[in-house]
């Protein structure tokens, strides 16, 4: 398969959307792992999935997208043309609009009213008709389905890290065990499934738009509430939990999917990217800190 490339976008612009090929292309700042993304002008992206296993995540936006968007409180970009493979390319692509920077850290002016704010988004999308939605599985990978599904893949990584982490693997094991405890007994609801700083994006230091629903489906909402440990804190953790005003039991899921992706992310970065392994870290001590959720 040919370089997933700004050339490549635009001969795939040319050869199927003539109507665009005057308009320039280059990658966007930060573009994601799922999908390469590459502005087209001012006002649209092309986003292109990186492997195989992102493919048919493009289908089901492209058919979701408008179903979710009339009914959510911020834009979320909705598609507007499905490229088909060609140009030495193998999957579908498509162009959607382009709404702006991805968040950051330093761009939030009030954590607490993002908070508020992007639990509004996802009481929102919870309150969404799912019927037919997409069932958590391997489309998503199982963001919304049984967490059990990480298990062995969790304990093994406990048993790896937590000497280095400086928790103690009997701390490690009984917080991921609590999470396994219980399970989602109502009807599914719809799931981002990713939601993380890099798909949030803000304006004026307020959340303005949530991207990247490849990981979206109809399940458990318990994977959407790890922004508790892995950018909330304090004041903003407590806002964000009375906001989203679920059971007690969702977050000891919620705290389980934030501590396995921690935890594995700390395993494969702690040699090659010191940076994500201090974040996963630090997430990891939150989660074990905090008192109301992970005893």
């Amino acid at each position: 398969m040919r370089t997933i490339d700004a050339q490549l976008a635009k001969e795939l612009i040319a050869a199927q959307y003539p109507q665009w090929a005057k308009l320039p292309v280059y990658p966007v700042e930060k573009s994601g792992h799922d999908n390469r993304t590459f502005h087209l002008g001012d006002a649209l992206t092309v986003r292109l999935p990186s492997g195989e296993g992102y493919a048919n995540q493009i289908h089901k936006e492209w058919r979701w997208m408008p179903h979710l968007a009339p009914q959510l409180p911020l834009p979320i970009p909705v598609p507007v043309a499905l490229g088909r493979p060609d140009c030495g390319y193998p999957w579908h692509w498509t162009v959607c609009p382009w709404l702006g920077e991805t968040a950051s850290e330093e761009g939030i002016v009030d954590y607490s009213r993002f908070a508020r704010d992007l639990a509004s988004f996802l009481q929102a999308l919870r309150g969404i008709d799912c019927t037919d939605g997409p069932l958590a599985g391997a489309h998503n990978f199982y963001r919304g389905g049984d967490l059990a599904v990480y298990d062995e893949e969790a304990r093994n990584a406990i048993a790896d890290t937590h000497r280095p982490l400086g928790i103690g693997a009997d701390t490690l094991t009984a917080l991921w065990e609590r999470a396994l405890a219980t399970k989602w007994s109502l009807p599914p609801v719809w799931v981002h499934g990713d939601v993380a700083i890099g798909n949030l994006l803000v304006k004026d230091g307020r959340l303005s738009a949530v991207i990247d629903f490849g990981t979206s489906g109809t399940g458990d909402p318990a994977c959407d509430l790890v922004m508790a440990w892995t950018l909330f804190d304090g004041e903003s953790r407590d806002a964000f939990v009375k906001a989203v005003d679920l059971p007690a039991d969702v977050w000891e899921r919620a705290m389980g999917w934030a501590l396995w992706k921690a935890l594995i992310t700390y395993k494969a970065e702690i040699d090659r990217a010191p940076l994500k392994a201090a974040e996963a870290a630090r997430v990891v001590a939150r989660i074990a800190a905090d008192e109301r959720f992970a005893r």
